[in-house]
């Protein structure tokens, strides 16, 4: 489902709403079901506080008060102190807002879904509106307490332990969860988490209040997603972003941002030196990680993106056979060699093959899923997307399934508008045999384009045989009984220095219509005249209708990361006191003064031509490589049918 509006949850809103959470802090009730009672239990130690949470009798006259259990822990934890314990107080007080967040974004749905309407004309209903009456309402209740669950995690889960095993095996899980009523169900949550912390076997310690928190809304989080598909009226909070003013966090639908379960896929192992050929490609891939590793996981920022130096999405395109998948792992390989080296998370974060689904909203339910771990800043993300046209195929294509255009939309929201966040530790790379198929406003979010077109030169064809026959070799000496050329293995499977050094040769279109728009462009103007590229632009948009004003933007996006396009001093990575644990600014400075050394053997005028000239022949290229794979395929079926007719006429 398009999500298509952002609201602010603003903060003077919340100042009312937090008096009516305090209330529920000091005193709710809630009375037990029997299935409540009589919970399954699969340990000894949850057998034991399921018997306890059992045998609390809740009833409608019993005063449940989450305050004065806190004060009750102050005094068992720390006897001796007048003020409540950090952790205890940072518990409450986020409680506190966590509650008045999920009325909030409950009064906000009841007025988006017409709940408050029906609220104001109870008395008059008939039975279907009664029955849409009901139904709002459980939404509503769900929603309000995944509002309050989600804030909590989103406040609370980076100063829990690392390893929550301990607390897990103690929590027993929760007995009942309500959507009856919003008064319900905040009683229900409460009720159920003030008896855990009045177990003495839950609290030993202050840090245990911030775990145990942690691990009970989360698990309010997974009883909700159990039993969201069976609510209705959900469309007015899936189609809508509510973000809290002056914060990161926002609620987007059912979605959150934790993605602890998420893990880095295995990889086969590669070197650069393994890839024959694709010069190009192997610098973007250089260039790429060693961007990746200037983010600064403090201020959640990377030094490189406020440079113009990074680009989250890219595309790496050719024949099959070339080396694509090798690149993805070579990226992931160097990737994963820092990180270990310098103590720092990774995830590769590859899109599965299982991602369009048969049911309706399953892709992109599964798609966002995939996504969402792109926007967590803590650590570096490598999310690569091979066979790229199997789920990014051109929506106007005949026979292209709900499901694809499910995903397109989804990748489409996450990679540009309100909910394209990237801190500039992540990036997602398309890798295709088919760019032509993709869908074209998929290819327009495209800033990095390079051709992975394999063995291309003599000394590429020598050095993939010897990367092959050596390990013979190796294995049985003097069993290679061949004369070796007068040439030093793998001398030209270098990286390049920079891209002047790839691109040097590039004064002239290769396609022919591009070309032959160039050179009538040329003969009005020349290419260091601003007015040579806005007529060129405006020639190609009439043979090219979708050349777009976000295609101009890639171009002057690469025009821009040449500035960036130079080694990082080695000393920088090999020693990460240099330059990669230095404060965030110092390590802008220190890019900046690199920088502006790099600029002083660049001229514009040659990096504007030969960027806008790479830019546009792929850009053809990719247009009109399924129209000529059409016009093949059908000079093929009519050579058929000639071969037939003359051989049944013989």
């Amino acid at each position: 489902m398009e999500h298509n509006s952002t609201f602010p949850i603003k903060l003077n809103e919340l100042i009312a709403l937090r008096d009516e959470a305090t209330s529920y802090l000091k005193s709710v009730q809630w009375e037990q079901g029997n299935r409540a009672r009589n919970k399954d239990k699969s340990t000894k130690e949850q057998e034991s506080i399921l018997l306890y949470l059992s045998k609390a009798t809740g009833s409608a006259a019993e005063i449940t008060s989450v305050s004065k259990t806190i004060l009750k822990l102050k005094k068992r934890l720390m006897p001796n102190s007048l003020a409540i314990p950090l952790k205890l107080n940072k518990a409450l007080l986020n409680l506190q807002d966590a509650i008045a967040i999920g009325i909030w974004l409950k009064e906000n749905y009841n007025d988006a879904s017409g709940f408050s309407t029906l609220n104001e004309r109870k008395s008059m209903l008939d039975n279907g509106q009664k029955r849409a009456f009901e139904s709002k309402m459980q939404t509503s209740t769900a929603f309000m307490l995944f509002g309050m669950a989600y804030y909590t995690l989103f406040e609370l889960k980076d100063e829990a332990s690392d390893d929550l095993s301990v607390m897990k095996n103690k929590f027993a899980g929760i007995p009942e969860l309500s959507f009856t009523s919003p008064l319900k169900g905040i009683s229900c949550v409460l009720y159920y988490f003030d008896k855990y912390l009045n177990h003495p076997d839950v609290i030993k310690q202050e840090q245990d209040i911030i775990d145990f928190t942690v691990v009970y809304f989360e698990a309010v989080i997974d009883e909700i997603y159990q039993r969201k598909e069976s609510l209705d009226y959900t469309e007015t909070l899936e189609d809508r972003t509510y973000k809290l003013e002056e914060s990161e966090f926002a609620v987007s639908g059912w979605n959150t941002a934790f993605n602890d379960d998420v893990k880095s896929v295995e990889f086969n192992k590669i070197k650069f030196e393994q890839i024959v050929g694709n010069r190009d490609a192997k610098h973007f891939a250089k260039r790429l990680v060693e961007r990746m590793l200037a983010y600064d996981f403090k201020v959640k920022k990377n030094p490189f993106q406020e440079l113009g130096g990074f680009m989250p999405v890219f595309m790496g395109y050719g024949i099959p056979g070339t080396g694509k998948s090798m690149l993805i792992a070579a990226i992931a390989t160097k990737l994963k060699e820092y990180s270990d080296e310098l103590n720092i998370p990774f995830l590769f974060h590859p899109m599965p093959d299982t991602l369009i689904s048969t049911f309706q909203g399953g892709s992109a339910e599964k798609m966002v899923k995939w996504m969402k771990p792109l926007q967590d800043p803590t650590k570096l993300i490598f999310a690569p997307i091979d066979d790229a046209e199997n789920n990014l195929q051109e929506r106007t294509a005949q026979g292209v399934s709900a499901g694809v255009k499910e995903v397109i939309g989804v990748f489409l929201r996450y990679t540009e508008g309100a909910y394209a966040v990237n801190y500039g530790n992540s990036s997602i790379g398309l890798f295709t045999n088919l760019p032509e198929m993709l869908d074209k406003a998929v290819i327009s979010r495209i800033q990095g384009r390079f051709k992975i077109d394999g063995a291309r030169t003599i000394p590429d064809f020598l050095d993939q045989d010897y990367i092959w026959w050596r390990k013979l070799d190796q294995t049985l000496p003097d069993f290679v009984n061949m004369e070796n050329p007068d040439y030093q293995w793998l001398s030209e499977q270098g990286l390049a220095k920079n891209l002047n050094e790839i691109l040097k040769n590039t004064e002239k279109p290769t396609v022919e219509r591009i070309f032959d728009i160039y050179e009538n462009v040329e003969k009005q103007y020349k290419d260091h005249q601003h007015i040579f590229y806005a007529e060129l632009y405006k020639e190609i948009q009439k043979v090219f209708p979708y050349f777009s004003s976000r295609d101009i933007r890639n171009i002057q996006k690469a025009v821009s990361m040449r500035l960036t396009d130079f080694d990082l001093p080695k000393e920088w990575l090999e020693n990460s006191e240099i330059f990669l644990q230095k404060e965030y600014d110092t390590k802008f400075a220190m890019l900046q003064d690199v920088m502006r050394q790099n600029m002083k053997g660049l001229d514009f005028k040659d990096i504007r031509r030969q960027e806008v000239i790479r830019y546009i022949d792929n850009f053809a290229t990719i247009a009109d490589t399924d129209f000529n794979r059409k016009v093949n395929n059908r000079i093929k079926e009519l050579e058929i049918r000639l071969a037939a007719e003359k051989k049944f006429n013989k």
